[in-house]
């Protein structure tokens, strides 16, 4: 078991990580606390990346895990319980656990959201895709 303390992540020392398929859609994200990858328990936050361009959306999934989102820039659509809500920066999400979810961007900005789970570990996380 990993000892936790107080962890400060800097941006320029996380990887890139992404999906590019017709499966999962066309998303990047930095997983930035994971109690895999850094001293810390009880919950994992990262910052997700979704373009336009290309075709760009998270395609409807669902985990275990509720989930929030915290819109940091650009705009796009978030489809949750049935209905799509906007997204602009500022604009709040919380997302049940098994929920069916997805997110897309509109406009030319990247559509960037911080991301919470309220997990140990971003591996906790089991995507169920449609």
């Amino acid at each position: 078991m990993t000892t936790t303390h107080p962890t400060v992540v800097y941006p320029e020392a996380v990887s890139d990580e992404a999906w590019d398929d017709p499966i999962r859609g066309k998303v990047s994200w930095r997983t930035l606390l994971s109690a895999d990858r850094t001293p810390s328990e009880a919950l994992t936050l990262g910052v997700a990346e979704v373009t336009r361009h290309g075709g760009g959306k998270f395609h409807l999934h669902r985990h275990a895990q509720a989930e929030a989102y915290y819109v940091l820039s650009g705009s796009g659509v978030l489809h949750v319980g049935g209905a799509d809500y906007s997204l602009y920066p500022g604009v709040t999400a919380f997302i049940p656990g098994r929920a069916w979810h997805a997110a897309r961007a509109l406009g030319d900005e990247p559509l960037r959201l911080l991301y919470v789970f309220a997990t140990d570990s971003f591996a906790d996380v089991q995507y169920e895709f449609l």
